[in-house]
């Protein structure tokens, strides 16, 4: 298994941003123990917020996406359909991207691409707008 870059990286963005990191987890690439580890995190209300980087291209072993579908209860669109738009505006390629956005229980669940560069990309454009999103699942804010 390689050295993971991504995840610090992301880590290291939300603890400047003023969120909790409770964990970080390298996982090998196999769809039923993701699947295992995000019902795990989400039913068990271990964090608000799950964040994968990688596994979302178009190798045979790329099932992130797929992982995270199976485990949702409601889908949310919108967050995965901008992070490719604005990476649109950066590289073509980002319309590769097969990372979506899933709600289980009160946890929401984003997949991000696996480059260092590009998770900062995304969570730079992302973060502004995550806060008011996970009051609102949380309860603890209203929307209205």
């Amino acid at each position: 298994m390689r050295e993971d870059k991504s995840g610090p990286e992301a880590a290291r963005l939300l603890e400047a941003a003023g969120y909790q990191v409770a964990d970080t987890r390298i996982l090998p690439d196999e769809q039923a123990l993701l699947e295992e580890e995000l019902r795990n995190i989400c039913d068990q209300h271990l964090a608000d917020l799950v964040l994968t980087t990688g596994g979302t291209g178009f190798s045979m072993r790329d099932r992130t996406p797929e992982a995270t579908l199976a485990v949702a209860h409601r889908q949310v669109p919108g967050i995965s359909e901008a992070l490719r738009a604005y990476s649109l505006t950066i590289t073509p390629r980002a319309m590769l991207s097969r990372g979506v956005s899933v709600i289980r229980e009160q946890t929401l669940i984003i997949n991000l691409p696996g480059s260092p560069k590009a998770v900062r990309e995304s969570l730079e454009y992302l973060l502004p707008a995550l806060g008011h999103g996970l009051d609102i699942l949380t309860g603890t804010v209203t929307d209205g």
